[in-house]
């Protein structure tokens, strides 16, 4: 299961669903940074390391070793969960997994805060407000943490948490160069740096990796063990395509693989061993943070769906830029990610439009195309080509089945289908389980 826009497309309650079908759900990138909102019998559920899959009783949920772990922030989610009557007794972690740690977040903050303020000259990044560089990340620590494990002599993994004797000297190592490279916040970069006490953190994650030590285990083999039984796999991609670090809208991306090109290396689960991929997708687009955005409504029509669909990020709080939908860019995340079904999800937020636009191509310098540019420098000056759809008045939030839907939002529905080449096999109508129509 993959996000085929900017994220927020609604995996959490398609993974939900069909975590019921599945002996396992398997997420295989990403950290806090991620939010997967999930509606059960009126009880809201907002996860955001934890597999949403945890919410399917007698299921295995599992964090795979492409994730990144803040393990406070996980142990909060986990007490969070056990307070609401969840079971996570099924819940298991990476050993592999790298560790988020408070150093990662002052790192990200400290970027985030220089970019902001810099002078806008021939170099500033397109997509971003004048005199702001920004990437628009959460600030949780996600990008240099990846960093580190990309650079390997200051990385943790989660492993480590149950070995204090190979902790410890990694923490020292560790904070000494952070302490040395992380400016204090809020400040220039010429100003004193942050000081890391190595001993603290010792203390706090050896606590941290005791209560999760019943969870920690070595994914990859118990994920073949799974295979090798017949069971079946669920993977939870997190963020969405268009924020793949390869294939997104770069820079304006997130720091992991998003597209189910990432479940090799992120589960150690071989992709040739995927059997059906389903791209989930909003019935609109929407995108936080910064970078292009082609179709961006900033009216009245962008706040209209903005309101209606609730668009607040599940992780920050931050309003989501809106917009029609994209059907350039939607075919190209189909066809990196080879999808062979689609979930279109909020169909219910359209409802009361009399005309619905959809971006059919892109018009770049003059010259029209249909094909998406995931480089942001040249994705910013590409003008949307729209066709005009009539739309709906009917509230469909009721409909229980395809057939109960107005024929215009059958026809819209179908329109997406031949547009991208990929069948439909479930439309959503609202955030509950019973607001899920199967084709």
């Amino acid at each position: 299961m993959v996000g085929l826009q900017w994220g927020d497309e609604g995996k959490g309650k398609i993974v939900d669903i069909l975590a019921a079908r599945h002996d396992a759900t398997v997420r295989y990138n990403g950290g806090a940074n991620a939010g997967h909102t999930v509606s059960i019998k009126g009880e809201r559920y907002a996860l955001h390391v934890v597999p949403s899959g945890i919410l399917t009783p007698g299921k295995h949920a599992v964090i795979g070793n492409g994730v990144v772990v803040d393990p406070e922030s996980l142990l909060k989610e986990i007490d969070g969960l056990r307070a609401r009557g969840v079971d996570v007794s099924n819940l298991v972690v990476s050993d592999r997994a790298h560790v988020v740690l408070p150093y990662h977040k002052d790192e990200d903050a400290i970027r985030e805060t220089i970019l902001t303020g810099v002078a806008e000259d021939e170099h500033t990044d397109p997509g971003a407000e004048k005199g702001d560089r920004s990437i628009g990340t959460t600030r949780r620590g996600i990008g240099p943490a990846y960093a580190d494990k990309i650079h390997r002599a200051t990385a943790i993994r989660v492993g480590d948490l149950l070995r204090p004797e190979a902790l410890g000297p990694a923490l020292h190592s560790a904070c000494a160069m952070k302490s040395r490279t992380i400016p204090r916040i809020p400040s220039t970069p010429t100003a004193p740096s942050q000081e890391y006490d190595p001993e603290s953190l010792l203390e706090r994650l050896s606590a941290c990796g005791e209560r999760l030590r019943p969870h920690i285990t070595d994914t990859v083999y118990m994920l073949h063990g799974l295979l090798d039984a017949g069971k079946s796999l669920l993977f939870e991609g997190a963020n969405a395509t268009l924020l793949d670090v390869d294939h997104g809208t770069f820079p304006y991306v997130t720091s992991s693989s998003t597209t189910v090109l990432g479940i090799g290396p992120g589960t150690g689960v071989s992709e040739r061993r995927v059997g059906s991929v389903v791209g989930v997708m909003k019935a609109y687009c929407t995108r936080v943070g910064a970078g292009p955005f082609p179709t961006e409504l900033r009216d009245a029509t962008g706040e209209r769906i903005r309101e209606r669909g609730r668009e607040y990020g599940t992780t920050t709080g931050r309003p989501r830029r809106t917009g029609w939908l994209d059907l350039v860019a939607l075919r190209y995340a189909v066809m990196v990610n080879s999808v062979t079904t689609l979930s279109i999800m909020l169909l219910d937020v359209l409802s009361g439009f009399d005309e619905i636009k959809v971006c059919v191509a892109y018009r770049i310098d003059g010259v029209e195309t249909d094909r998406f540019h995931p480089d942001a420098r040249v994705l910013v000056r590409a003008e949307p080509v729209y066709v005009t759809l009539p739309g709906f008045a009917q509230d469909i939030s009721a409909a229980r089945s395809y057939d109960e839907l107005p024929p215009t939002a059958k026809a819209y529905v179908e329109r997406i289908e031949s547009s991208v080449g990929v069948p439909v096999g479930i439309v959503s109508v609202g955030p509950n389980r019973d607001q899920t129509l199967f084709r």
